[in-house]
Order: C-alpha cells, then structure tokens, then sequence
C-alpha cells in the first residue's frame, strides 16, 4: 500500500542518516602498523574536560601501569572514573601524549587493533537473544568448547550453565532477560576471558555476585598472568589485593598505594574500610 511504501521511505532515509553519520573518533593518518600490544599502560599528566564543561573531569593524572599489573581504582559517583576507562579504550580524543600504551601514543593505534587487546565488561552487561555458548563466543576468534568451558569455570558461572535444561545451547531473552543479574555479569566476564586480552578492564562486574562467588573470581583473576587487569569497584572485597590502587577525587589521584599501604594512611579509602567491614577488621 502507499502507506507501507511512505512508511518504508521514511525508514530508510533514517537509516541513510545514521549510515552516513560520520564517527568523531577514527585512526589518524599516521596510525602506527602494530598488531599486538602488551599492556603497559602511561598516564601522562592526563587532563580531559568533556564537551559542554568548563571544569575538567580528570586532572594531572600521572601513573605508570607496567604489563601485568592489576591496577584498582575507586573514588566517589563523578570523581572520573568511567571517563578515565573511556579515553583508554579511547571513546575520547586525548592530547598527544597523554595516554601512551606500550611507550605509543593511544592516537597512533589503531582503532581496531585497540579494541582486539582490550576487553571490558562494563556495569551494564549486554546479551543476545542467542544461545549462551554464542553469548559468551562472542567477539572471540573461535568458540572452542573447551576454551569456554574453562572461561565459564573462571568466571564461577559453568555450574550454573550446566544446570540449566539446555546447557550452553540455553537460549537467553534480548539483553538476558532471563537470567539474574549476577549471571548476566559472570557470563560477560567469561566472554573477556576467553578474548584472552593484553587489558582486561572490570567496571564494578562483581557488584551483583555474593561474597562467596566474588572471593572465587578474586582467585581465578589472580592466576591470570601476563594480562594488564583494571578495576573499578565500590566495594573494597574487589580490589584489596590488587598490586596498586588509586582513589580518584575531583579528576585526581588523591590516594596511591597498596591495600595495606592505604589503610595506613586513613584517608578516604581507610574511611570506605571502616565502613564496610568495621572496626574488627581493620586491626
């Protein structure tokens, strides 16, 4: 009918706008011919004001992340810590100079090359409307049942795959509607690892877990070697072990240590401690 054929016109020219939509960010011309990174993360005098604002988000951030450090970062709602994740899996356009993987600049790699070193599991975990085996082999370069397995069984979710009536052919609603909370995070965390990264970055992805199964994927993530892991966490229980920890306040490190080292401190993340675990526990 004219109406569908109108309806269909209009739909198409949407879509032409969005095809045609040309991306802010994209590889300079100069990129760098790399295939592989190794994870050595520079912040250098890092400082970034969002579009709109007249403060910067993040200022002066200076830290050095060898390859295989397992770097922590937490601070209060709107401290920086979202944006500090985005420019490195660079969302944003930085300074050149300012972040520099493995001694290059973020500017010189390329997009494509970034993105396949570096898995992130963020807060908001998306699945498809697709079988859990495809969920989790998704964005890897296989689906080798027994590399997912072992991804599963590191992110404490296999047990509970095994235990639905379909397995790993289980088919889960558009955005895993079907499962808890908890279960969508594990099973984003088991398609990272079988992604087998130079950088794994955890955006709070054990915040919907109990204690039990967090301790779990503390241990499984501490066997991981040779990959750069970096967390963003609320609750001390995910970062305490970490080899370094920053806490981020206004856009800057206030705070840069160890566990032990911080709590000797008595700042901010000594007062987080006391909160959430108590006098008993701090002696």
């Amino acid at each position: 009918s004219i109406t569908s054929i109108s309806q269909g016109l209009a739909s198409a020219k949407r879509v032409k706008e969005v095809l045609d939509e040309k991306p802010e960010i994209f590889d300079a011309p100069e990129a760098d011919k790399v295939e592989r990174i190794e994870g050595h993360i520079t912040f250098n005098h890092l400082t970034f004001i969002h579009n709109g604002h007249t403060e910067p988000t993040l200022n002066d951030v200076c830290l050095d992340v060898p390859a295989g450090t397992t770097l922590a970062v937490i601070g209060r709602t709107g401290n920086g810590k979202s944006t500090l994740v985005n420019l490195l899996l660079h969302l944003y356009n930085t300074k050149p100079g300012m972040i520099l993987i493995d001694g290059r600049d973020i500017n010189k790699i390329p997009l494509n090359v970034l993105r396949a070193n570096i898995a992130y599991v963020p807060q908001d975990n998306f699945l498809f409307s697709d079988s859990l085996r495809n969920n989790i082999a998704f964005g890897a370069d296989g689906d080798d049942m027994g590399e997912v397995i072992k991804a599963t069984k590191a992110a404490c979710i296999h047990d509970n795959i095994v235990a639905f009536p379909d397995g790993y052919e289980t088919i889960v609603g558009e955005r895993g509607v079907t499962l808890s909370g908890g279960q969508k995070q594990r099973i984003s965390l088991a398609r990272a690892l079988l992604k087998e990264p130079s950088i794994l970055v955890l955006d709070d992805t054990t915040s919907a877990v109990d204690m039990e199964t967090e301790s779990q994927i503390q241990d499984a993530l501490a066997r991981i070697e040779n990959e750069t892991v970096f967390i963003i966490a609320h609750r001390i229980s995910s970062i305490k072990d970490a080899d370094v920890i920053i806490v981020l306040s206004d856009g800057e490190i206030a705070e840069m240590g160890n566990h032990d080292e911080l709590i000797q401190k008595k700042g901010y993340y000594y007062t987080v401690f006391m909160h959430q675990y108590g006098e008993h526990d701090a002696a």
